[in-house]
């Protein structure tokens, strides 16, 4: 899938987001990965909350509403910590730095196609 930010001037937030959306998708996550390249990424839905226990590389976590739009972002999430937004439906998971990079912020509409 891509990931586009439509609020900043269609922005692409990465080119080959894998989608969890099964229960052993979303436990295993991002768990069998040692980085996340530019472009990578996984969506998890549904999802309110995630962590980084187990992982090797910090990561940038875009919480979405189910239209889609930011209701919160946690860059830089380090391993052996926890996320949540209980107003979240799902969760884009970034190589760190993206946020940043895209200027990614809460509010912001974000399209994601196969």
């Amino acid at each position: 899938m891509r990931a586009w930010n439509l609020t900043r001037a269609r922005t692409l937030l990465g080119d080959a987001i894998q989608v969890a959306d099964t229960s052993a998708a979303r436990r295993r996550g991002l768990l069998k990965h040692r980085s996340l390249e530019p472009g990578q990424g996984l969506w998890i839905v549904p999802c309110e909350a995630v962590h980084t226990f187990g992982m090797k590389f910090p990561i940038d976590v875009v919480f979405l509403n189910r239209r889609r739009q930011v209701v919160k972002i946690k860059p830089n999430l380090q391993k052996n910590r926890i996320a949540v937004c209980l107003r979240a439906h799902s969760v884009l998971e970034l190589p760190a730095g993206i946020i940043g990079q895209t200027q990614t912020q809460p509010g912001d509409q974000l399209l994601l196609e196969p």
